[in-house]
């Protein structure tokens, strides 16, 4: 069953947080609005740049997104179909808050993602779990 997408707030302390994040609660969604900041960029442009996302999740993504009024979804009549996404005023009004979250994000990289410059092949190898048994050398440890 689909989560609803708004519900009232009661005005207690934190509910503009509560309805800010509720617009941008999905997985892509400040990715998104993040690479728009750039500028008007088609589906496949923003598909190339997030490449994790499946394109059935990233229509879903931008459509959740267009209905919030965060982006405009432009259709050209042209043949073949082309379709352009930007940032509307609302979405281009998150800027600083998407900038700042960058800025804290590759300050603290490091703590939940890959740290720069750390290759997972150059890691200690991992200990080896002997089920509890003593090591050969016949030390408990």
């Amino acid at each position: 069953m689909a989560k609803a997408r708004h519900s009232r707030f009661d005005c207690s302390p934190g509910c503009a947080v509560e309805a800010a994040i509720g617009l941008v609660d999905g997985k892509w969604k400040s990715v998104i609005l993040f690479h728009l900041l750039a500028g008007t960029l088609r589906f496949s442009e923003i598909r190339r740049q997030i490449e994790r996302v499946t394109p059935r999740m990233l229509t879903r993504q931008l459509r959740e997104l267009e209905e919030d009024g965060l982006i405009e979804r432009i259709v050209h009549a042209q043949v073949p179909p082309r379709v352009d996404y930007r940032l509307s005023a609302l979405g281009r009004s998150m800027e600083p808050v998407l900038l700042a979250l960058k800025a804290w994000g590759d300050a603290h990289i490091g703590l939940y993602g890959k740290p720069r410059g750390l290759d997972r092949r150059d890691a200690e190898p991992a200990a080896v779990y002997t089920g509890g048994l003593p090591s050969p050398a016949g030390d408990a440890s």
